[in-house]
């Protein structure tokens, strides 16, 4: 799923290509894109593109009149942009949003369809789409101390919560505890002080330096490369390649589609984390620390 970083640069370069600018028409192409009733989309064709701002991991883009089109890209939705007259067919594309310079196509791999599309009018109706999240960038440490011990859960969770945090999730966690030296199944409520402030510096570090990364790597283009996986990442999809740091072989917990990447001698004190499938078969054979393994 795109996060932060990557939704940031998305905004910035949509807003270079379509401030100011009229939507000349919109195509959905599957029902289960749009979510809302209510304005039509066809109430923003004809009126011009006003803002263009990130919501959490989601889109807005506002246009005359108050009203707003809110996209959510989930998991596997992607936004393209190609020149006038240039098409996007295929069965991945799910909407075409039609301008004068080109056209923004939202697409989805896969056959699960979960991006989303809503249409409201009015900043009352926008706001229910801010999950609650704190913006790390944009606040202080005793904030960002407070919001984590505001609920006990693992410092994965507290992270990715969109009600807590603003705009991470699975990748970017994963890098920001390893940046941090921290266990993903530490409890928010039980960090130390000075732990606490080591997870805030690495946290901002991470997003910021991510965002630059990908502002650098797409300059005036538009990002096609949008992925969670990407080579210069620490630990996250890294399963069995070397820790950066220490060189140890990076370890992973999987649960439902996702999993946790992380270095067990970087982060857990050499100590190898239960895998709830793979350490319910080996059992007494699971290896306890890296060493074992």
């Amino acid at each position: 799923m795109p996060e932060l970083p990557d939704i940031v640069v998305y905004t910035e370069r949509l807003a270079a290509r379509l401030r100011g600018q009229p939507l000349q028409g919109i195509e959905i192409r599957t029902p289960f894109l749009l979510r809302s009733v209510e304005p039509q989309p066809s109430a923003v064709v004809g009126r011009r593109v006003e803002s263009v701002q990130r919501l959490g991991k989601r889109i807005a883009l506002g246009f005359e009149g108050d009203l707003f089109l809110v996209i959510h890209l989930m998991i596997a939705g992607r936004l393209r942009w190609r020149p006038a007259g240039k098409k996007l067919v295929g069965r991945m594309v799910l909407a075409a949003l039609a301008f004068p310079d080109g056209t923004l196509f939202l697409t989805e791999a896969g056959s699960t369809r979960r991006a989303t599309l809503h249409v409201v009018r009015g900043e009352a109706a926008l706001a229910e789409f801010q999950r609650g999240g704190l913006e790390v960038l944009e606040t202080t440490l005793p904030h960002f101390a407070a919001r984590l011990r505001s609920e006990s859960h693992t410092l994965k969770r507290s992270l990715t919560d969109p009600r807590l945090f603003s705009g991470i999730g699975n990748a970017y966690s994963d890098e920001i505890l390893h940046r941090a030296r921290l266990s993903p199944l530490a409890l928010s409520t039980k960090l130390p002080d000075d732990d606490v402030a080591r997870l805030f510096d690495a946290t901002r570090q991470v997003l910021l330096e991510w965002t630059d990364r990908l502002r650098r790597a797409v300059g005036d283009d538009f990002p096609e490369e949008v992925t969670a996986f990407r080579p210069d990442m620490a630990v996250h999809g890294k399963f069995g390649q070397p820790c950066p740091v220490c060189g140890a072989p990076v370890q992973r917990i999987r649960y439902a589609t996702n999993e946790t990447d992380y270095c067990a001698r970087c982060q857990t004190g050499g100590r190898v984390l239960a895998d709830r499938s793979l350490s319910r078969l080996l059992r007494d054979d699971w290896p306890r620390n890296i060493d074992e393994l």
